[in-house]
């Protein structure tokens, strides 16, 4: 039987075979072929299969199975929904800043799993941000900004705790993000950069 998360992934597939690829491709100045659009995400390539939407992500020389929640909802979203007039403004907005109030429970935990993960392995964080293109930025302790689609960029803010406070993590976007993704979609998109991380991070062990 299938899953919440399953049913939301297969009726967001569906909803790309909707669309008009010819536009999209245009929008987004798409590479295509006739089976497949391609587009980067977070730093790797990816194909979207024309007549199933399924996705696939490169991996050196070989595609693997990139039909994961958050990455299906998360490409949806941006190949299908991103605005014509979307442009970036330069200036950083707090992810919590976007949604409701209650967003942010979400988003600021007292202790933070992935926070303590990048805090105890420092070197392996920089180098996993770098592998994926990352830059760093002049924020918290230890900043670095990632494309996540079509120039659109995220932050991660790390505070590294102390005795007192435990290690913290803050998400920044461009203050014209919705121009390009839902505000529900940037969890998806924080979901799967967080793993990105972690694998990268697991390379160097």
């Amino acid at each position: 039987m299938e899953n919440n998360y399953a049913i939301q992934a297969k009726q967001a597939k569906k909803l790309f075979l909707n669309y008009d690829q010819e536009k999209l491709i245009e929008k987004l100045r798409l590479d295509f072929d006739e089976t497949y659009l391609y587009v980067r995400f977070l730093g790797s390539p990816y194909r979207i299969h024309r007549k199933t939407g399924d996705a696939q992500r490169q991996v050196g020389d070989i595609w693997v199975d990139g039909n994961s929640h958050g990455e299906i909802m998360t490409l949806m979203d941006l190949v299908c929904d991103s605005k014509e007039d979307r442009h970036l403004s330069g200036r950083w907005k707090n992810m919590a800043d976007f949604g409701l109030l209650f967003h942010r429970n979400h988003l600021e935990q007292e202790k933070d799993p992935w926070a303590e993960k990048f805090q105890n392995d420092q070197a392996g964080f920089r180098r996993a941000c770098a592998a994926l293109g990352g830059k760093p930025v002049k924020l918290g302790d230890m900043g670095y900004a990632i494309e996540v689609f079509d120039g659109l960029p995220i932050a991660l803010q790390l505070w590294l705790g102390d005795e007192e406070f435990p290690p913290n993590l803050r998400f920044l976007w461009d203050e014209n993000a919705l121009q390009y993704i839902r505000y529900e979609t940037m969890f998806y998109c924080l979901g799967v950069l967080l793993e990105r991380i972690g694998e990268e991070m697991a390379k160097n062990l």
